[in-house]
């Protein structure tokens, strides 16, 4: 029997008895780990030798730490504005100093990117493993307790509890401990405001041993503020999306790319002359007659592990509306354009040749075709035949009194549970929690969180899901990419794990299986700046995340290497032609050492001014006049703290080159600027009287900064 707990502390004190000393925790990645829960376990379990505790987990979130008494000045504010009263894990401080008690462990399977790079513990501890394979690996590693937090309606016998954000792994666990010889238990902890997601994340409360339900424990939900699109990331995004072929089926990432994919897309559907002259203007080459740059009339799905906030902004923007529906007849109908999404005389033709309607109905049919909303939800099935308000019908859908009847009561009407988007898990800013609270019946219809098994595979059901996933893409990011094509997204060439895997290895090998689907992955062509600027598109890389014989496409800020089915001398060339010029002369001259190109092959002159500056200078239009904002959907920052922000950031560039830094405080020395006026930003960022040189220098530049972006007036 379920237990309803009003303490966190009273559920750990169950835990203990049910499984006893040796606990073995598995918890969500990201959002929808139940902090407080997961506290009250590990300080008991620190408190107590008799006791261990092993935690599995992916994405352990954790508020940004400034670098410098500088940075607090501008980001603690900002951190207490977007993250108020979150409660942080609390193994997360002692883990990272290392000071873990040593009954305690931390085995994750997915980093935050970069956040355990110097980290022996934790890379020690790393457990490699595609998203899909996650709720088989932690049942082997002898999990005997899962902790989630849910969200919940209702109460007493009408509670409704669901997986909200993360139904990704937990309902297949649940669906598998019914195989296991030793009982894994369930635990949840309520967050009330945490979206309540309907369909494949809505589970029965009996499914958890345990629900602990306060309103003291509903602390902030973490929320990860929108980030700034760097214009590269824009460029890529550009010839990324000039990818996707309306009508079809999209998958994308977190991040800044990912949000600048889905304002591409945007701007496609919303201003198409526009952005074909963007398009056009960053091809080195004529693009194919084949690629449709067109808007998005029929829409497209998503099915994406992570639904992120851009998705939502793309569901607004009527560019994400094709609606799939989990039956293989109405959907290949569907496709094959031989109905509507509407009830009509053709689909009821189309549905008796295909046998979607039977020709009699028994209590199963009925059900059936009442959810799609082929037939009135008010039919009745009885001994001598149907009932339809008070009128009686034969049970012969090729009677003509019946067929009419029938039809005449939903012609006109649309398809019912058709859906926009599968998604597994979600994570991003408080807006974005907020609209999906918000939802209207409508809204929950289109949307479905469930399970990485459906949305990063085929395997669960082949043919319903080529049908759906139609001219898919899968666009994500990668690190680094050799010259044959293999990339590097989760991990260096000395092993140290950067993040993990998850689904992309998941998203590649689907694009290869699907018919029409593609996958793209995005690398930024260089990284570093000045004396420390290195080129992404490397000769080969002694790690590979994605292996040669699955490259696909590959796509940098300038341009689209199409890979699938080349030869390795045609891959080469591709992947130098994509490659920032001032590295091309090493990769081509690698590759003809090596034997993979001719003696006398040269780049292309197309090819040979891949040059930041290009872009900047096809792009300066469009970024003057916000087709290419810095922050497409949004920020939560004022108008000076995105001021400050950018200052910063280019003074802090400036300092990674030191001849452009001196030249710059030299500059800003000679500068006099109104410090009266900058006063408010001085102050914010603790530069209102500095205590050495260098921090002299820094409110200098920022002054001149600030200027020259117009937030002072001129003294």
């Amino acid at each position: 029997m379920t237990e309803v707990l009003s303490s966190v502390e009273i559920c750990v004190d169950r835990i203990i008895e049910a499984v006893g000393p040796d606990i073995r925790v598995g918890a969500p990645l990201g959002l929808g780990k139940p902090v407080q829960l997961l506290n009250a376990l590990y300080q008991r379990v620190a408190a107590d030798p008799a006791l261990s505790l092993h935690i599995y987990t992916a994405l352990c979130l954790e508020v940004p730490r400034p670098g410098s008494h500088i940075e607090e000045g501008l980001a603690g504010p900002i951190m207490e504005r977007i993250f108020g009263d979150y409660e942080e894990l609390a193994f997360l401080a002692p883990f990272k100093r290392g000071e873990m008690p040593a009954n305690v462990q931390l085995s994750e399977l997915y980093f935050k990117a970069g956040s355990m790079k110097n980290h022996r513990v934790a890379q020690q501890n790393y457990i490699s493993s595609n998203y899909t394979h996650i709720a088989r690996d932690m049942l082997a590693a002898g999990i005997n307790v899962m902790l989630q937090m849910v969200a919940s309606e209702g109460e007493g016998d009408q509670r409704r509890l669901s997986f909200s954000c993360n139904p990704d792994i937990s309902p297949e666990i649940l669906q598998r401990r019914v195989n296991l010889s030793s009982k894994v238990y369930f635990a949840a902890q309520v967050h009330s405001h945490l979206p309540f997601m309907e369909h494949d994340a809505e589970t029965d409360p009996e499914n958890f041993d345990w629900i602990v339900d306060n309103a003291d424990y509903d602390k902030t939900l973490f929320a990860v503020p929108n980030a700034a699109v760097p214009l590269r990331d824009y460029a890529t995004a550009l010839h990324a999306s000039s990818l996707i072929e309306d009508g079809g089926t999209l998958q994308i990432g977190i991040g800044s790319l990912g949000d600048a994919v889905a304002h591409a897309c945007i701007l496609r559907h919303r201003n198409n002359a526009a952005y074909r002259q963007l398009v056009n203007a960053i091809s080195n080459e004529k693009l194919p007659t084949s690629r449709d740059l067109g808007e998005f009339n029929e829409g497209l799905y998503v099915s994406t592990e992570m639904f992120v906030n851009g998705m939502m902004h793309l569901i607004e923007q009527d560019v994400v509306k094709r609606r799939v529906y989990d039956d293989l007849s109405l959907q290949s109908g569907l496709n094959e354009g031989r109905i509507d999404a509407v009830v009509d005389a053709r689909l009821w033709d189309y549905g008796r040749e295909s046998g979607l309607i039977p020709r009699q109905l028994d209590q199963a049919s009925l059900q059936r075709l009442a959810y799609w909303g082929i037939l009135p939800g008010d039919l009745a099935l009885t001994e001598s035949g149907l009932i339809l308000g008070g009128q009686s019908l034969a049970n012969d859908l090729d009677d003509t009194a019946t067929r009419d009847a029938l039809l005449q009561a939903q012609s006109g009407k649309a398809l019912r549970h058709g859906r926009v988007l599968h998604g597994g898990f979600f994570l991003g800013p408080r807006d974005f929690y907020r609209k999906l609270r918000e939802l209207d019946e409508q809204g929950h219809e289109r949307i479905c969180m469930t399970g990485v098994q459906r949305t990063n595979q085929l395997l669960l059901d082949y043919p319903l899901y080529c049908a759906q996933r139609r001219r898919a893409r899968f666009i994500n990011t990668g690190m680094i990419a050799a010259l044959n094509g293999a990339v590097a997204s989760d991990a260096l060439e000395d092993g140290t794990v950067i993040s993990g895997v998850g689904g992309q290895y998941n998203f590649v090998a689907m694009a290869h299986d699907l018919p029409g689907a593609r996958s793209v992955l995005c690398i930024r062509a260089t990284r570093g700046e000045g004396k420390q600027l290195q080129s992404n598109i490397v000769p080969f890389y002694g790690y590979t995340t994605i292996p040669k014989h699955l490259r696909d496409v590959i796509v940098t800020e300038y341009g689209v290497a199409d890979l699938r089915g080349q030869s390795d001398a045609e891959v080469i060339r591709r992947m130098i032609n994509i490659a920032d010029s001032r590295f091309q002369p090493q990769l081509l001259e690698y590759a003809k050492r090596h034997g993979k190109l001719p003696q006398d092959y040269s780049v292309p002159f197309s090819a040979r001014h891949n040059t930041p500056e290009k872009l900047a200078r096809a792009l300066k239009s469009a970024v003057a006049n916000q087709l290419l904002p810095d922050y497409p959907f949004g920020t939560e920052l004022t108008d000076s703290e995105l001021a400050l922000a950018a200052s910063l950031r280019r003074i802090k560039a400036l300092s990674d080159e030191p001849a452009h830094f001196i030249s710059s405080a030299f500059k800003a020395l000679l500068h006099r600027g109104d410090e009266e006026a900058a006063r408010p930003f001085l102050e914010r960022v603790h530069l209102e009287h500095p205590e050495t040189t260098r921090e002299f220098l820094i409110k200098q530049l920022l002054m001149m900064e600030l200027e020259e972006r117009g937030m002072l007036k001129v003294s």
